[in-house]
């Protein structure tokens, strides 16, 4: 039997990994296809796409999209994006310029709290288009100012902490609106984490193809909740480890391992909203 991963992000978002790393993983895994689905970004998905050719993976290209319904974070996943789409890419280059002014906000807050940091340090140190977080947390250890990531979290970088700043966010129908403009298959994303069952119909409503059934901090019984909730609602399933390199001191790609079928269901329904468009 086949199977993928269909959620991982590479050193051009907040992970840790470059393509070539990525794709020889899966490759050791014994994966047929992975998809590459950083954090409004789909600058690594050409050289992920050779690597994984060259490795002999499935390569699908994807994108992670940070939404908001109704007061709550939820994150949408694009699935075989055409990543020439012009609309798409101009609507991507403004998140990323909102993600690097809110670094140089996050840094600001750290100066002002006598925190030596410099924003030109996270950007260096992030070396892509769409920096987060856990950039921020990287450069403070880096400095010597933080002992850890998770020193760096819990002390400046968590909610309501004194460096946070909080995320630009569309709205769920805005973010499966672009996903579908660039001919993808829009998917929530760990619905586990966020707790938005509440949402899923009018997400229904606006669009949404698919749930992330499969994640790395979905129990069994969540993912059998999840099961059910895409068959009461005709929604295709997909699930994906969420590795962020070895951000988390082991990689855990591999770890969920979605059977391939749900790939080609993924394919076929990319294939109707291409058609549409």
């Amino acid at each position: 039997m086949r199977f993928a991963d269909l959620h991982l992000h590479s050193h051009f978002s907040d992970g840790t990994y470059r393509p070539e790393e990525l794709a020889a993983h899966a490759q050791r895994c014994g994966l047929a296809a992975i998809a590459l689905t950083d954090h409004d970004s789909v600058e690594g998905c050409p050289a992920t796409a050779q690597a994984c050719a060259a490795a002999g993976v499935e390569f699908i290209a994807g994108t992670e999209l940070t939404a908001e319904q109704d007061g709550n974070e939820l994150h949408l996943l694009g699935y075989f994006i055409n990543t020439q789409n012009p609309s798409f890419l101009s609507q991507i280059a403004q998140f990323q310029a909102v993600r690097q002014n809110r670094i140089r906000e996050m840094v600001a807050r750290l100066n002002r709290l006598k925190v030596p940091l410099s924003a030109e340090a996270v950007f260096a140190l992030a070396n892509c288009q769409a920096p987060g977080r856990p950039h921020v947390a990287r450069a403070l250890v880096q400095a010597g100012l933080c002992g850890s990531l998770d020193e760096a979290f819990e002390r400046f970088l968590k909610k309501n902490r004194p460096a946070w700043v909080p995320k630009f966010k569309l709205s769920a129908s805005e973010a499966i609106g672009l996903i579908h403009q660039a001919e993808g298959v829009a998917v929530l994303a760990h619905p586990g984490l966020n707790r938005t069952d509440q949402i899923i119909p009018s997400m229904v409503e606006a669009g949404l193809d698919g749930i992330e059934c499969f994640h790395t901090k979905h129990s069994t019984a969540t993912s059998e909740h999840y099961l059910g909730l895409a068959d009461r609602f005709h929604l295709l399933v997909t699930g994906g480890s969420d590795c962020h390199g070895m951000n988390k001191g082991k990689p855990l790609i591999g770890t969920v391992r979605v059977p391939y079928q749900h790939v080609e269901m993924l394919r076929a329904r990319a294939a109707e909203i291409k058609g549409k468009s």
